[in-house]
């Protein structure tokens, strides 16, 4: 007699770290922070331009993105890096009227080499402007459509690994080129992720595996996980959390179970003014994460004015926005946790650099990995996002005859 199954349970703690370790042999990802950057970092010294432009969408610019404005907040670059990432008109023609398109490099994203709205974007650039080898690189698949038209017009080329996702291909040539190209220290970013990537295999941060463990045992009471990032910098990031957390968990898994852990970015203290009620007051299906910066290096401070009528805000008197919006945090925690059944867990990143949101970024990466396994998915493909695409390219074809 032969016995099959095909419902699953959820492994130990110890199991899913070595289907991780294994994992780490054909998921790019893992590897990609300790791989050589010595011709990365040669050729974009020789990038004269003073404005890059990054021309890609999804896992091909939101990893960067969330760098550069993350960084931005306290780090002056001598270059400016901007997004075409959408087929939005109105954002197209605001985005290019930013730019000096006659002093730029185009850095033009696409792992499969035909991203629709990638290509669309190149081609209008290209009807309203000069990009040759001298303005532009191309960062792609080996053998893809883009990489013969880059090859044709030798245009300098740096390959994606095919078993690199691009939601996870951040501190791959995708996210690294454009960041160096603007001064970003690509250095730090590896290092950061290094030191979270040893720092999880080596039970160092087992929270990490803590986390993804209590989430997959809860996660039909508590289906909807909040990001709460107290910083305008991170709202990139919470974009780029999103996408990683929405794409790579929302699968059928091996029995055939829709599994869906429903991510929500919020930026504080703004959304404590429209979210927060309902984390409150709301259903009790929400785990918030909170991310505080401990040390923004700004000192911008509110002036000793007393205002009549307004006597009772003077209190504030004098103190740093940095601090306040840290109290602000403060509170907003306290007062979850005061619930006692609404569960949450803080994220504080000590200082704004690129060691640290190479950290915060991985942590993540680390998470939705740990998290797929426990459910038993493939968090690497995206089946529902390809058949939309396809579904795309019939109606285009359709619309042309």
């Amino acid at each position: 007699m032969i016995y099959s199954k095909n419902f699953y349970q959820i492994k130990s703690n110890d199991y899913t770290y070595r289907c991780l370790e294994d994992e780490k042999n054909s998921i790019g990802y893992y590897n990609q922070p300790y791989k050589d950057t010595k011709e990365i970092k040669k050729y974009c010294r020789q990038t004269s331009q003073k404005d890059i432009v990054l021309i890609g969408i999804g896992g091909s610019s939101l990893g960067a993105k969330a760098i550069y404005e993350f960084l931005s907040s306290s780090k002056k670059f001598e270059k400016k890096l901007y997004f075409l990432e959408t087929t939005d008109p109105l954002a197209i023609n605001q985005t290019i009227s930013q730019i000096d398109l006659k002093h730029s490099h185009f850095v033009i994203i696409s792992k499969s080499g035909s991203t629709i709205e990638t290509i669309a974007n190149f081609k209008y650039l290209l009807s309203i402007c000069h990009i040759d080898k001298t303005n532009s690189t191309i960062i792609t698949g080996q053998n893809t459509p883009l990489c013969k038209y880059a090859t044709t017009n030798s245009i300098k080329t740096f390959f994606i690994d095919e078993n690199v996702g691009g939601r996870f291909s951040v501190f791959s040539p995708a996210g690294l080129v454009p960041l160096c190209m603007v001064g970003v220290d690509i250095d730090e970013l590896q290092k950061g992720a290094i030191n979270m990537i040893d720092g999880f295999f080596d039970k160092k941060y087992d929270h990490i595996m803590q986390k993804a463990r209590f989430l997959v045992e809860n996660k039909n009471r508590f289906n909807i996980n909040v990001l709460f990032s107290y910083s305008s910098g991170l709202e990139s990031f919470n974009k780029w959390y999103v996408q990683l957390w929405g794409e790579s968990l929302g699968k059928l898994n091996i029995n055939n179970t829709r599994q869906a852990l429903t991510p929500i970015g919020l930026i504080g203290p703004i959304d404590q003014h429209s979210f927060l009620q309902l984390i409150i007051d709301g259903k009790r299906d929400k785990t918030v994460t909170f991310i505080k910066i401990e040390n923004p290096n700004n000192q911008t401070t509110i002036p000793d004015i007393s205002l009549k009528y307004l006597e009772s805000t003077n209190n504030i008197n004098t103190l740093s926005f940095a601090k306040l919006i840290s109290l602000q945090a403060d509170a907003t925690i306290k007062a979850i946790q005061d619930k006692k059944n609404v569960p949450c867990d803080v994220i504080t990143i000590t200082k704004i650099d690129e060691y640290n949101i190479a950290k915060l970024m991985t942590t993540f990466m680390l998470l939705v990995s740990s998290v797929g396994k426990f459910v038993q998915i493939d968090a690497y493909n995206q089946p529902g996002v390809e058949d939309g695409k396809t579904i795309l390219k019939q109606m285009l074809q359709n619309f042309r005859t």
